[in-house]
């Protein structure tokens, strides 16, 4: 059974085409286009004439990844630098990105490097794409550190997705349920305590506890709103502190359940980086600092930080980093540095890492749905209970 797929490709003349092929699979499909002489940029699968993703770029970060690939799959067809930021600006659907390939093509036109003129946009391409372009540049090998850094660049929206995913469902739950409980309260149990009053007699104890619950949050909701978003004010103002963060960082490696998924989230995202950076030639404390600037949690980020000095002392990074990366990561490091095959290890211990992180979130998702389903249901059966007896109350002196 054929799929079909849409597609954008550039040609041996270098133009960006679009159009739709059938194939049985991805990978058939982009052999199809290399088979026409053409070379891949995007390719999506479509359903009924619809793509199933989102076609248009959305965002910056996606927008830095499929520009990545773009210049990697020109590159890779002989077409000159100049002409594939030409192209990649003029195809990019992000306004923000586009200005800055507009800019870069401008740079590299005078005669600066690539690299050069993407440092002046560090903010937007980061640390790790200047280093890699720059080694590639330097050993003449550019169209293969482009791969090599698209393909990293799409493992880590993928892991990023799929961790999104897997809480999706949970933050769904949890939203629904809660909305669902703040109707009731404010809306149905007002009118029902109105009925009881009308009847009068004593109500049930749960009865009383709900009602009264409702008649605080609808009289009180603006100071309880209040008091919540001066909460969240109050904790993002002192979360600003950086020893505070850190502190606050540190905390939630802590958590069950949670606190292993950032740890693991954090390593996977290191050492793949760490690696990447290494089997291009980027020294080791290079490597180690523009990895240190991708690991979000700053507890974590502050232990690689002691790392780098020891290991600038000439101490093993295995040995550093003990206490910060997980014991397996640990032995490949290890290793690595043993054989002399650290940017190997380092990659291995990376897709190892994302391995177990998605084994453990399905684990996760696997329990936190039927406690949720405990919690929420507990309430909501509180609450239809309560307004049960209090309605058994009313029939009962009728």
């Amino acid at each position: 059974m054929t799929t079909r797929f849409r597609y954008r490709a550039a040609n041996t003349a270098g133009e960006v085409i679009e159009g739709k092929v059938s194939s049985l699979s991805r990978s058939a499909a982009l052999d199809d286009l290399r088979g026409q002489k053409l070379f891949p940029i995007e390719i999506e699968e479509v359903e009924d004439g619809v793509p199933r993703g989102n076609w248009r770029s959305s965002g910056r970060r996606e927008a830095l990844v499929l520009w990545t690939r773009s210049m990697a799959t020109m590159l890779s067809a002989g077409i000159n630098l100049e002409r594939a930021l030409t192209f990649s600006s003029a195809q990019e659907r992000n306004p923000e990105v586009a200005r800055a390939i507009i800019a870069i093509r401008a740079d590299v036109h005078r005669g600066v490097s690539l690299a050069a003129a993407m440092r002046v946009h560090a903010r937007l391409f980061g640390g790790v794409q200047i280093a890699l372009i720059s080694a590639g540049e330097e050993s003449g090998a550019l169209a293969s550190v482009m791969s090599q850094l698209a393909k990293h660049l799409e493992e880590e929206a993928e892991l990023r997705a799929r961790l999104r995913s897997a809480l999706m469902y949970p933050a769904l739950m949890a939203f629904v349920t809660t909305l669902g409980l703040v109707v009731m309260v404010m809306f149905v149990v007002p009118r029902l305590a109105a009925m009881l009053d009308e009847a009068g007699g004593t109500l049930p104890y749960s009865a009383r506890l709900l009602t009264g619950a409702s008649a605080f949050i609808v009289s009180w909701w603006p100071m309880v709103l209040g008091v919540g978003v001066l909460g969240v004010w109050e904790f993002r103002r002192w979360n600003s502190v950086p020893g505070n963060r850190k502190r606050w960082h540190h905390f939630r490696l802590r958590l069950p359940i949670f606190g292993e998924v950032e740890r693991e989230f954090s390593a996977a995202r290191f050492t793949r980086t760490f690696a990447l950076l290494l089997s291009n030639g980027t020294p080791i404390l290079s490597a180690l600092r523009i990895s240190r600037a991708g690991v979000a949690n700053e507890f974590i980020g502050g232990e690689i930080e002691k790392a780098m000095s020891g290991v600038s002392q000439g101490r093993r990074l295995s040995a550093e980093l003990a206490g910060v990366l997980p014991p397996g990561a640990l032995q490949l490091l290890s290793v690595g540095e043993e054989t002399g095959r650290l940017g190997d290890l380092s990659l291995r211990a990376a897709e190892t890492y994302e391995a177990d992180l998605a084994r453990r979130l399905r684990v996760s998702i696997g329990l936190i749905e039927p406690a949720l389903i405990l919690i929420f249901g507990g309430i909501v059966g509180f609450v239809a209970i309560a307004l049960l007896q209090a309605i058994y109350s009313i029939n009962g002196r009728l």
